[in-house]
């Protein structure tokens, strides 16, 4: 067997002959030894046991319960290097040990040598162990301490503070994670498991450097790759001038900054570095660099700098405001004269953003209506713009089985439903940005795609210490990231963390520390307004920072300071959240918020029928009650380790309440249809909910708050379990990705009712930086679907603003004459021209509860093609929320037969027919011929009629 696996390159960050880890053979063994079973690198120590059949798949049933047991116990992964040292390690002169994730407090034992005790999942960690030049025989060895107990033995440490500063919110798991470098929500969330998993969980690798080509040579073809490893890459293109407190001058000269971080075998006095970007013509002079010396230790840095004018780059836009246009960039590194260039070769773009904080003028407030306070919201390339889209949660409570083909389709998934943002939680990990070194790759999909990108430092929901042994940790983590990540043009900021701000102002003001001290703000400001904000600005000039992913702000920009609660009655600052579980207020808008943005709202939902039966072991597990769809309720969280989660009564309550006040509540003969129809008719409710809000707050657009931010929670789901997810685990779209299609669309059309005054508006609002013209249509229907009146409304919506197009009050006034309120219903549609396309939105209005409603049978037929073409059609009434579901083994989405738009969950008339084609995703679908027979047609009427 050949050991020495040479790969020219990885993710154009190293040079060097490279020997992949995961080509030894691994063992996986416990503390007292009595499990050792094969292992795999990279892997998590639940994945090597379910491998070998010591525990089962830890997302069937309970096993998040029944198999706590793992990580309770320390593990042990270990390796016999001697088939490779026996292959001529030692022809290399120097020979570096790389992880790019160790999860999480580990010992590294190489040879019998200890080589380092790490303590950070989020950090890239490199060792000179050129030692083994010497070595004939001896075993890699990483020695994985329970991150449970090692959060309770660090928390105990006398300088810890733990008193003050311990979790206020513990979810599940108890470990004081707030004093441990992990994945906040490996210890249980409010939508998720909490396995603590550990592990060698990204690609690891021995990097083999030599100096013996003589780099010299003036031969042409002479190989200097093995010469060099560049352990970081960061490339951040900006503008002259630009900086955290500096806008960008739009017209001046971009800056292109490229930084090394560079381990040679060899001593290097000429170096030079020169850029390209090849569709564009342009050659950089050879940059000079200071002398490389034998530096494996740690690395050597370079920067060069170039400047380009203004007006030869295309700029990358979002995808639904422009190009989302990317250059390949060649970085070429010469050793010498007269040496082979080493070439790093990846894809970048041009642009500028900006988080606008800075108060409102005078004019704005005069002239525009602007209610005082501080702006909130993004500019791209100099314009502000409506930001729209969700928040990605991990993909996987295990990282090591997350795919690239999987991810993709969740960004596709967000295109596709009109979003241009996407936040990744600050709980969560840091997302990669490459297949070698990070297993998957969701930044440079997102620069692809035009999807914007929130970053956060891994910091969520907990009052964080100070201790050096914590900051010293959390600096080269927070660089490594920030560097890494400076290249893609999608990224729109960093902030410091999820929720804490606000965490910490209320822990002040409702648990006064004796004294009067502030320590808990004291804290929060020294970690989050000035630790890492002077880090992330020292490591970039492109990408603002904020403290929080919810803040109240800032008193200045230049020096950095926070407003926190130094604000006036009735001025708007900063940005906000909004959940509320009191189903009564579901579309009661006096209980929105009046904000710049709103960067988290939703309901929670169940998965699908079909979601559960990946996981359901036994028949009486499939109802809404039973014992293991309850234990995957996790909202609200048990706060420990009970089990089942005796709070978990508090998120079903708020599914059926939902459920029962807005729509028919599902009861038939048949168990399994009622578990499916509870199952989706939650799933209803929450895209009804979410979608008002997000059309409120783009209203706001045109009021007072000057609302350019809706971002629904959330995304993609972590398991098959109750929670705020749009796509649930399997890549399944729920009701509410349908929903959003609509609701994200560039120019929509939305009734806001006020029951309390009984006054309806119909508004549209559009997103566009033009003006937007078009005509709407509403008629009322009766739920036989006979049409009963019909009016046109032609509009003009301004710039990122919104037109009333109707308005009325007095119930009766409204209704058809002669109409009761429970038999009418009224569609709202428009079109419109939109960069040169026709665009259509449709909208529902029902004036009482649909649980009130007169529905009849809708005697729904179904036609289908083996191209996997629907055509649906209703012939005896009105079918509301008429939905497709696909079989199970299937992954897609339904479109609109003639636009091409992802169309599912409307309501079908009689007399106008729907044709949608399902569009599979191959990659993700284990049945990749699906018969149209096995596709399953419901509305609301199946909700108390068996099928």
């Amino acid at each position: 067997m050949n050991y020495l696996i040479l790969l020219c390159s990885l993710a154009s960050s190293a040079w060097g002959a490279v020997f992949d880890l995961s080509r030894l053979d691994w063992t996986l063994t416990n503390q007292n030894g009595s499990i050792v079973v094969p292992a795999r690198v990279p892997s998590q120590v639940h994945l090597d046991l379910a491998r070998a059949e010591v525990i089962t798949e830890p997302l069937l049933g309970i096993n998040d319960f029944t198999e706590r047991w793992v990580f309770n116990d320390n593990w042990t992964y270990t390796a016999d290097l001697g088939p490779l040292l026996e292959g001529g390690l030692n022809s290399s002169n120097r020979i570096i040990l790389v992880f790019n994730g160790l999860d999480t407090v580990a010992n590294i034992t190489l040879a019998d040598r200890p080589i380092a005790w790490v303590n950070n999942e989020f950090r890239q960690y490199v060792f000179d162990v050129s030692f083994l030049n010497e070595m004939t025989s001896g075993n890699l060895t990483i020695e994985f301490e329970s991150a449970y107990w090692y959060g309770q033995n660090v928390s105990s440490r006398p300088d810890t503070q733990q008193e003050l500063l311990d979790s206020f919110f513990e979810f599940e798991v108890p470990a004081h994670r707030q004093y441990i470098r992990k994945t906040s929500s490996d210890f249980g969330w409010d939508w998720g498991p909490a396995f603590v998993p550990s592990g060698i969980f990204k690609p690891a690798y021995f990097v083999l450097l030599s100096n013996s080509t003589d780099a010299t040579s003036s031969s042409p073809t002479n190989d200097t790759s093995q010469l060099v490893f560049v352990e970081e890459t960061s490339v951040d293109i900006y503008k002259v001038g630009q900086n955290f407190s500096i806008p960008a001058n739009e017209t001046a000269d971009w800056v292109v900054n490229v930084t090394l971080a560079l381990r040679t075998a060899g001593t290097f006095s000429s170096p030079s570095i020169s850029l390209s970007f090849a569709e564009l013509n342009l050659t950089s002079p050879q940059l000079p660099v200071d002398t490389l010396s034998v530096t494996t230790d740690t690395p050597t840095w370079v920067t060069v700098l170039w400047k380009i004018p203004d007006s030869i780059p295309e700029r990358w836009y979002p995808h639904n405001l422009g190009t989302p246009k990317l250059y390949n960039l060649t970085i070429a590194l010469k050793l010498s004269d007269i040496s082979k260039p080493l070439e790093i070769n990846l894809r970048t773009g041009f642009r500028t953003v900006k988080l606008a904080q800075l108060p409102y003028t005078q004019e704005d407030i005069d002239a525009r209506g602007i209610t005082p306070g501080d702006q909130w919201h993004f500019e791209i390339n100099g314009k502000a713009f409506y930001s729209l889209g969700t928040n990605i949660i991990p993909f996987d409570p295990f990282y090591t089985r997350i795919n690239q083909d999987k991810v993709r389709w969740v960004l596709e998934s967000a295109v596709q439903s009109g979003q241009n943002m996407l936040r990744v939680w600050g709980g969560g990990i840091y997302q990669p940005n490459s297949i070698d070194t990070g297993g998957y790759d969701l930044y440079s999909v997102c620069d692809e795609l035009g999807i914007l990108v929130w970053s956060e430092f891994s910091f969520s929901d907990a009052l964080y210490p100070l201790n050096d042994f914590l900051l010293e940790s959390i600096e080269p983590e927070i660089r490594q990231n920030v560097r890494r990540v400076n290249r893609h043009p999608s990224n729109v900021q960093w902030a410091g963390g999820n929720e804490i701000e606000g965490i910490v102002l209320l822990v002040n003001s409702s648990f006064p520390v004796p004294g009067g001290s502030q320590i808990y703000v004291v804290c929060y400001v020294a970690l989050f307004q000035d630790f890492l904000y002077n880090i992330a600005i020292s490591e970039t000039h492109s990408v603002p920072y904020t403290d929080c992913s919810t803040t109240h702000g800032v008193l200045s920009l230049d020096p950095y300071i926070l407003r926190l609660d130094n604000g006036t009655e009735g001025e708007i600052y900063g940005n906000s959240e909004r959940y509320n579980y009191s189903v009564e207020f579901a579309f009661d808008y006096s209980t929105f918020p009046v904000s710049r943005f709103v960067n988290e709202f939703g309901f929670i939902s169940m998965p699908s029928f079909y979601s559960w039966e990946e996981v359901l072991q036994s028949p009486e597990d499939f109802s809404f009650n039973s014992t293991v769809v309850m234990s995957r309720d996790h909202h609200d969280p048990p706060g420990n380790l009970s089990f089942p989660n005796p709070n978990a009564v508090h998120g079903q309550a708020q599914m059926t309440e939902g459920v029962e006040m807005w729509l028919p509540a599902p009861s038939t003969t048949d168990s399994n249809q009622t578990f499916a129809q509870w199952c989706w008719s939650t799933q209803i409710f929450q895209s009804m909910t979410t979608t008002s809000q997000i059309a409120w707050f783009r209203r706001g657009a045109g009021q007072g708050e000057n609302n350019l931010g809706a971002l629904v929670w959330q995304l993609n789901d972590i398991w098959q379990g109750v929670s705020w997810s749009a796509i649930e685990y399997s890549g399944r779209w729920k009701v509410m990705q349908y929903g959003l299609t609509t609701a994200f669309a560039p120019v929509t059309i939305y009734p806001f009712w006020t029951a309390s005054n009984e006054t309806l508006e119909v508004i549209v609002s559009s997103d566009r930086w033009d003006s937007v013209s078009g005509s709407a249509q509403l008629t009322w229907y009766d739920w036989s679907g006979n049409m009963l009146n019909t009016s046109m409304h032609d509009f003009t919506v301004p710039t990122l603003n919104n037109s009333l197009i109707y308005s009325a009050s007095d119930l009766h006034s409204i209704l058809p004459a002669g109409q009761n309120a429970s038999d009418v219903w009224m569609l709202l549609n428009l079109t419109a021209q939109v960069d040169n396309k026709t665009v259509t939105n449709e909208q529902y209005f029902a004036p009482v509860s649909l649980a009130d409603a007169a529905l009849v049978d809708p005697q729904i037929q179904i036609n289908a093609t083996q191209d996997l073409t629907f055509t649906l059609s209703a012939s005896g009434g009105v079918a509301p929320w008429t939905w497709l579901d696909h079989p199970s083994g299937t992954v897609g989405m339904f479109v609109d037969g003639s636009t091409g738009v992802p169309s599912n969950g409307f309501y079908l008339v009689p007399g106008t027919d729907r044709i949608v084609k399902f569009i599979l995703n191959e990659k993700l679908s284990t049945n990749l011929n699906p018969d149209p027979a096995d596709f399953v047609v419901r509305s609301l009427w199946n909700n108390t009629h068996s099928s």
